[in-house]
């Protein structure tokens, strides 16, 4: 209903061409060559910030099944079925991103 009231409002321009107003180039209303590179680096600044927080959240993800796989083990082989440990301990350790370890 508001589009059919808006068309019925809206005049159409008597010079169909669409001229810039007097005083005006094209270069004072378009962004240009450098708007466009700007734009294009905050996009790939944008999608490498994206890439490495989903990578690093990955990350932890995969350190907290580690740990609850290390308890469980722990939990389950009290007979001191210290391979498992030693196992989980060495895939932690085999990111090398030398971040903080758990506990």
């Amino acid at each position: 209903m508001h589009h059919l009231i808006l068309a019925l409002t809206v005049t159409p321009s008597p010079d169909p061409t669409g001229t810039l107003r007097p005083g005006l180039s094209e270069d004072q209303v378009t962004p240009g060559t450098w708007g466009f590179v700007l734009t294009a680096f905050i996009v790939i600044l944008t999608t490498f910030l994206i890439v490495d927080m989903v990578r690093r959240i990955r990350r932890v993800r995969y350190r907290a099944q580690v740990e609850e796989a290390r308890l469980a083990a722990e939990a389950g082989n009290t007979d001191g079925g210290s391979e498992n440990v030693t196992e989980a301990r060495s895939s932690t350790d085999e990111n090398g991103d030398g971040g903080p370890r758990t506990r």
